[in-house]
């Protein structure tokens, strides 16, 4: 039997540090119940000591999620392993996972401490945090930018203080495929008792490295990948989960380990991070982009219709993309609509699934066919919802070449029903300048984003917006046949989530 690669998913730590891509508790708490659908070994809910917020959702994760080890990150400090504990001890074999730089460049600027101290406070800290768990994890920050005999001496003095994973991290995403592997390889050669521990690697994209950095470690012996969904992350993001978990799967032949994902359930998940994190995935990313696995040269279409494999190493199927997508309408009951988005991946409560079927019939007196990727959207649009300060009652637009682009908007504002009018350069602006109006706010907007679910006239639009209000940056999601509402609903939602937040801020400062 090949050897396990355990998969670490980082998404809702490491994934939520990149700019924008921030997520409130119900978001979070949705993410990870489908890394467990994913079947990921352990999840990293967060930071507990970065804020209360962080902390209640790294502990409703841990009290309340199996399937799954839960991870929390913690500095080398007392306070911060005591933080990440309080929030973990409900959870399935809590890990706690503490790191320290051990680069010269890390050591000399940031901590100004020098290796002896670094040594010590490496050992103090990882025997403060097995008095709490067996499962530690200790992680040697920009580790690939270190002298690697001091890491050396670092991780075996931590295996030895109770550690029992070892991350080395190419945190800047410095490293060569060739050289990244060749360090790996050193350090099993080199640490005598690295067999009482597994050995990880979390590397970042700054090169477009990531993947195949992760890929050259594996093959010089490591058991465990740090990574996260889409590959999200600061900067240039992490290591792609969905690419390592194919990669092994495809390659069996060159890389002869496995993990324990349900690749079926990767397409899903992929567009679950999306839709809460207002990152769009480019349509030539691998896996998972839109494009993945389209073919319109003749030469191609023509061979993979005759045999799929001349043109596709990897069957759609595999990551939970279906065929088979003209087969709802408007007289599919309730049952063949369940049946479809079990067969897509998802597992929908009762509940969730009387709210999905309502937005299925009313879209489906519109439209003659439905597709898979528009009952996704519905799915995404009304299972990650947020309290709705600001609710779109009506709209009304004017618009044409010989027209002044007016709106005309209804709202309800906390219940109360307000109306009103305004004239921009646009349509869409003249409707997102009555809802400022309206709604008493004054958010900038940094980023519209409109796209067409599936193809035709009569396909819904898709409308991603990213505003910001005092510091503050959020993402709105709109989704409606028509793309005025579509783009109304998603600046509507954006606001609500401006609320939202700022009252949870209101909240974690008492």
């Amino acid at each position: 039997m090949p050897e396990k690669i355990f998969i670490f998913d980082t998404t809702l730590r490491d994934g939520e540090q990149s700019p924008g891509a921030s997520m409130n508790m119900q978001e979070k708490f949705r993410l990870a119940q489908q890394l467990v659908l994913l079947n990921v070994d352990i999840i990293e809910a967060g930071f507990p000591i970065a804020s209360t917020g962080d902390f209640e959702c790294v502990k409703n994760i841990a009290d309340n999620i199996k399937g799954a080890q839960i991870a929390g990150l913690a500095r080398c400090s007392k306070q911060d392993i005591d933080r990440a504990w309080e929030a973990l001890k409900n959870g399935e074999n809590p890990r706690i996972h503490t790191f320290l730089a051990t680069s010269d460049i890390h050591m000399h600027y940031k901590l100004k401490m020098d290796r002896e101290q670094v040594l010590a406070l490496a050992i103090e800290s990882v025997k403060y945090a097995a008095q709490y768990t067996s499962n530690v994890e200790f992680s040697a920050e920009d580790a690939s930018r270190s002298d690697l005999d001091f890491v050396c001496q670092v991780f075996e003095a931590v295996i030895k203080a109770g550690a029992t994973t070892l991350n080395f991290p190419d945190t800047t995403g410095y490293a060569l495929p060739d050289e990244f592997g060749a360090k790996i390889a050193y350090l099993i050669k080199n640490i005598p008792n690295i067999d009482k521990a597994v050995l990880s690697v979390h590397c970042h994209n700054d090169l477009g490295l990531a993947v195949a950095n992760s890929l050259a470690a594996i093959n010089n012996g490591a058991r465990q990948v740090e990574c996260t969904i889409n590959g999200l992350g600061e900067r240039a993001g992490n290591t792609a989960m969905e690419e390592i978990v194919m990669a092994i799967r495809t390659r069996a032949d060159q890389l002869p380990v496995h993990t324990d994902i349900v690749t079926e359930h990767i397409h899903p998940s992929s567009r679950l991070v999306s839709t809460i994190t207002g990152m769009p995935v480019q349509p030539n990313k691998a896996i998972v982009g839109a494009n993945a696995f389209a073919h319109e040269s003749g030469i191609h279409q023509d061979g993979v219709l005759k045999e799929r494999t001349t043109y596709e190493i990897m069957n759609p199927s595999d990551i939970g993309l279906t065929k088979g997508n003209l087969v709802l309408g408007k007289h599919s009951g309730r049952h063949a609509l369940k049946d479809r988005i079990e067969v897509m991946g998802y597992s929908l409560s009762n509940e969730e699934l009387d709210r999905v079927f309502i937005r299925f019939k009313t879209l489906a007196d519109v439209r003659k066919e439905i597709f898979d990727e528009d009952v996704e959207a519905i799915i995404m649009d009304e299972i990650i919802q947020i309290p709705e300060v600001f609710e779109l009652v009506s709209l009304g637009v004017m618009s044409g070449s010989m027209k002044l682009p007016t709106a005309s908007v209804r709202l309800k504002v906390e219940g109360e029903e307000r109306e009103g009018a305004a004239i921009g350069v646009g349509p869409i602006d003249a409707t997102y300048r009555t809802i400022a109006q309206l709604t008493g706010t004054s958010s900038k907007l940094l980023f519209f984003s409109v796209s067409s679910i599936t193809g035709g006239t009569d396909a819904q639009g898709d409308v991603l917006v990213r505003i910001e209000d005092k510091g503050r940056v959020v993402i709105g999601y709109g989704l409606d046949p028509d793309i005025i509402t579509a783009a109304g609903k998603a600046y509507l939602n954006g606001l609500n989530r401006l609320v939202y937040l700022q009252k949870e801020a209101g909240k974690n400062s008492n």
